[in-house]
């Protein structure tokens, strides 16, 4: 059955066919390891985790790449700021080596409890260095740099397709005045490759440059071609990464060998809490952790990003979390009732349902409508065990362990006083016909993370 999959690179839905028939190659660009992976980060490794078993379920191999960055990344992604990982050592400390391994074990473990398939390869930016300066030596062999004092500069003017991924006009950015520009460099989209180190600086590698570090962009492209060469089939990443990080890597690549490195480029989009942007300061940084302690388990949140295309924006909210729960709960429940069925339901009902669904999950990963197909073969009036073995087969790409159940099956939470004062609140406002009070207390209290039910003797949580 094709494939068909929406390519960022020529902006539109695009039949798949792998350079090689039989594997796949693919990179991710994975996280940089200097603080806690929020559910706004793990969003795009749920959604590479779908990518990887799509191609599965389609019999394909993979060779799938993705990078851990432990240097490099400034605070600024164009190249201002100081290192991220320096800047984490100074908050916690210690040395950035203890913070990059101490972070890194944190993601794989949250990649494990989320159920996603690990790729085949795991390249941290700081043993790939002689690999980097190799390949920028060969940028600078083919013209495409220049250098100041302290910085080995791409000349982003040297391409005549600069900006073909986000469509980006560099002249009319060097026209605009609002564009900030370091007067170091020629252009406002030229990008550091290798840097100098501060005698300070604790990350810093013997080079042609002296003491230094590489930039953020370049170890992706290093070690795309590394593992992959100088073309493989898809670069996945956050619609973040598309005007700059992946913009400056197929810079990078066309500097190197003359080629833009991926075929197919995929963006998973953003995920918003209430609306809003994640961020510390708004108090919305939630962690697994977070997510744990509010009484849902990891699988609760991938069956809540299956609601949504990983092309549209998905808006987070605890009562939608509350929902995917008792969905999930369904769904396992459902299962089970189809695994004490009988054998004898028809092969062509089966058929049916499996080209279904992998009709949908083959159109861009249309988990949405996957769910729908799921939910049609759980309601099915006749159970049967076949069904059962379906759903099975179903999960190897859904991933939701619809077989085990789940630790934390009922509602239950442990609610703090604050909350439960205000529902005995709300509670007395219902009794008194106060609505209005009522619906504002309902507000608040779903504000600070809980959903509240009306039942007959009362609520629940």
């Amino acid at each position: 059955m094709d494939i068909y999959f929406y390519n960022t690179l020529t902006k539109k839905k695009e039949k798949f066919v792998p350079l090689d028939e039989n594997e796949v190659r693919m990179y991710s660009c994975g996280p940089t390891v200097y603080d806690y992976s929020h559910i706004g980060n793990l969003r795009a490794y749920l959604f590479m985790d779908s990518l990887r078993r799509t191609l599965k379920y389609n019999g394909y191999k993979l060779k799938h790449v993705m990078n851990i960055t432990d240097v490099g990344h400034l605070t600024s992604d164009a190249d201002e700021g100081e290192d991220k990982m320096m800047k984490a050592a100074r908050r916690e400390n210690k040395d950035p080596w203890q913070i990059a391994q101490y972070y890194m074990d944190v993601f794989l473990e949250d990649l494990k409890k989320l159920n996603i398939d690990i790729p085949e390869i795991i390249a941290r930016a700081t043993e790939h260095i002689d690999v980097m300066e190799q390949y920028v030596k060969k940028i600078i062999e083919n013209g495409y740099t220049y250098q100041t004092e302290d910085t080995v500069y791409f000349d982003t003017s040297k391409l005549p397709n600069y900006g073909i991924l986000s469509g980006k006009n560099v002249e009319e950015q060097k026209a605009g005045a609002r564009v900030d520009f370091d007067s170091n460099k020629k252009n406002v989209s030229d990008f550091a490759l290798w840097i100098k180190a501060p005698k300070e600086h604790i990350m810093q590698w013997d080079s042609f440059f002296g003491k230094s570090y590489p930039g953020w962009h370049l170890e992706c492209s290093a070690m795309g071609y590394k593992y992959l060469g100088e073309e493989f089939d898809i670069h996945t990443g956050g619609i973040d990464h598309i005007p700059i990080h992946h913009e400056n890597e197929i810079a990078q690549a066309q500097g190197f060998c003359g080629k833009i490195p991926a075929r197919f480029w995929m963006h998973v989009n953003f995920l918003k809490i209430d609306g809003g942007k994640v961020s510390k300061s708004l108090n919305n940084f939630y962690t697994l952790s977070d997510l744990k302690e509010r009484g849902f388990e990891p699988e609760v949140f991938r069956m809540f990003n299956y609601s949504s295309s990983y092309r549209n924006a998905l808006n987070y909210t605890w009562e939608g979390m509350d929902a995917s729960k008792k969905a999930l709960i369904k769904l396992k429940e459902g299962y089970k009732n189809h695994l004490n069925g009988k054998d004898d339901i028809a092969t062509e009902v089966i058929n049916k349902y499996e080209e279904e669904f992998h009709q949908a999950i083959n159109d861009d990963l249309n988990m949405p409508q996957a769910l729908s197909v799921v939910w049609e073969l759980i309601k099915y009036p006749q159970k049967s065990k076949r069904i059962a073995d379906l759903l099975l087969k179903f999960d190897t790409v859904l991933a939701l362990k619809i077989d085990e159940q789940m630790e934390n099956n009922e509602t239950e939470k442990n609610i703090p006083q604050e909350i439960i004062e205000l529902a005995e609140k709300r509670k007395k406002a219902r009794e008194n016909k106060d609505w209005a009070e009522s619906d504002r207390l309902r507000d608040l209290i779903l504000e600070k993370g809980y959903t509240i039910k009306d039942t007959k003797d009362g609520y629940e949580f």
